[in-house]
């Protein structure tokens, strides 16, 4: 782990952000977005890169989810229906179909913006609110927010650790501290998430 966030610090900034964007396009698409550790990604970019890379990091995230939900959105809003009903509707659920439909029709757009906080519905809410004719400057709009929410929480947690760790002589590696306190981190984030979504809806996620 330690080489491969070395190698990560190693490579040019431009490239090292491409990557991170792709990566998030990957995490915004439902069923393939389970497969993708978006947090992780994100923390690796920050603890290999440098600290200029922060404001990098948060557009490239900002760029990649933005790209992949709005294809969802646009996805659930042409082919909505069929979707549902095909094999790719039957992997996703009917049951958490149903939930993201439940949470957007009671919370609206404040749904979309915690969406990058809550695991499998980051990525089947835009294609929720594409099949519910949510407008589309409307989600898109509270989609930037919680993406600019999400990936600055991650950039601060990691700029903040490796600052600390500068000043400790004798101090773990910072690229493994930064992932150590994102890991603690995540936790009580998705349980505070997960509460505000059983607030809205009136059940449990699944």
């Amino acid at each position: 782990m330690t080489d491969l966030l070395a190698r990560i610090g190693d490579l040019p900034t431009s490239l090292l952000m491409g990557m991170l964007g792709l990566v998030m396009l990957a995490d915004a698409v439902p069923l393939l977005g389970v497969l993708v550790p978006g947090d992780a990604a994100v923390l690796a970019a920050v603890a290999g890169g440098r600290p200029a890379t922060g404001p990098a990091t948060v557009a490239a995230v900002m760029a990649g989810c933005l790209t992949g939900w709005s294809l969802s959105f646009l996805a659930g809003r042409h082919w909505g229906e069929r979707l549902r009903r095909s094999r790719v509707g039957g992997w996703i659920g009917e049951s958490r179909w149903a939930a993201a439909e439940a949470i957007l029709q009671r919370g609206g757009g404040r749904m979309v913006l915690v969406a990058p906080f809550l695991p499998v519905f980051n990525a089947l809410l835009p294609l929720a609110a594409g099949g519910l004719r949510m407008p589309y400057r409307r989600f898109v709009s509270c989609a930037a927010l919680g993406a600019a929410l999400w990936a600055g929480l991650y950039v601060l947690l990691g700029t903040t650790a490796r600052a600390l760790t500068g000043l400790l002589p004798g101090a773990p590696n910072p690229a493994w501290l930064t992932m150590a306190v994102g890991l603690l981190l995540a936790g009580p984030v998705l349980l505070g998430a997960r509460r505000r979504l059983r607030a809205v809806t009136g059940a449990g996620a699944p």
